[in-house]
Parts: C-alpha cells; structure tokens; sequence
C-alpha cells in the first residue's frame, strides 16, 4: 500500500466522480428507510451543486498508487444553504453565525479502511474547519443504515442532534470539535 493524500482545488472535482458516486451507491445498499432516494443522487447532483454554493470548499482525495480509495469533501456554507427543497437539516434559528462547517461527503473504499485513512481525513477537515473564526457549529449528516460511520463520528466529538426525513438521516453536531 502507497497512500497519499492531496487536496484538490474546486475546479478539478471530477477526478471526484467515480468514487462519489460510489459513494451513493453504498449509501442505498445501507439504506433501511426510503432507499430509492439515493436513485436521484449521485456526483452531479450532490457535489457539483454543493461545490458551486459553498463559500470555501476542502476536497482531500486518498490515493493508492494511481488509483483513488477515499476522498472527503468539507465546505463552509451560509447557514440558508441547508434549507432547501429536500429537507431542513437544523433548526437556522439554533446558529449563532451566518455560517456553518460541514463533512459534507465522505468514503472509502472498504478494503482500505481499518488502516487510519478515515481518522487521517476526518483530522484534515476537522483543522482546515478550524481556520474559520467566524463558524461555531459543525455538521455531519449520516444516512441510515450507516452505523459505523455514526459510531466513528461520535467517537470524534460528534452528537446526535435530530433525524429528519423520518430518520432517513442523523444529523450530527459539534461546537468547535477537538
């Protein structure tokens, strides 16, 4: 195993597609409630249009030689941006500050985990997070059916806040994690 991490500028996110998309696909084969709503979410759809309105984005891909095994995909977005025509992720009015840090995407492959790749991306977001006086509350949103990743989270400083879309996701939340 040859494992480099590089950050990615926004304009160079397609090297992103296949493993996103991945992604969502391991997302639905996790999925217990309204898995079919995976079927309309994949890399143009979920990080293209996020990318585009975030105010800050952090893309960290994982690679194996040529070959990518993880990536992760951080932004700072103003807090608005989580009300939408799919859901209303939290409660704007508990957000102190215009805007929020949120890990927004992330995966790896599975025969690369249980080798500190999570832990070494998750560390990444969570300093580049920290450079942002001016954002108090962090989110994660976990999908159903995804266990390990909520334990990993909470073992990370992370709580449950709430579930929305009848628990379709968790939403995750910290105040200036460790």
């Amino acid at each position: 195993m040859n494992l480099k991490y590089k950050i990615i500028p926004d304009d160079k996110i397609e090297c992103c597609r296949d493993i996103c998309n991945e992604l969502m696909t391991f997302q639905k084969s996790k999925a217990y409630i309204t898995p079919e709503l995976f079927d309309s979410m994949s890399f143009d759809t979920r990080m293209v249009p996020s990318v585009k309105s975030a105010l800050y984005n952090y893309i960290v891909i994982v690679k194996d030689d040529d070959k990518i095994v993880g990536y992760v995909y951080t932004n700072i977005s103003p807090k608005e941006t989580y009300s939408n025509e799919f859901a209303t992720f939290f409660d704007l009015s508990s957000i102190s500050r215009n805007n929020v840090g949120c890990l927004s995407q992330f995966y790896i492959k599975e025969e690369y985990r249980q080798y500190g790749v999570g832990s070494t991306l998750f560390k990444m977001s969570m300093k580049w997070l920290k450079k942002f006086d001016d954002v108090e509350d962090y989110f994660i949103f976990v999908s159903n059916g995804n266990d390990n990743a909520l334990e990993f989270y909470k073992r990370k400083g992370f709580s449950v806040n709430h579930d929305i879309l009848d628990g379709f996701i968790t939403v995750l939340r910290n105040n200036k994690p460790n």
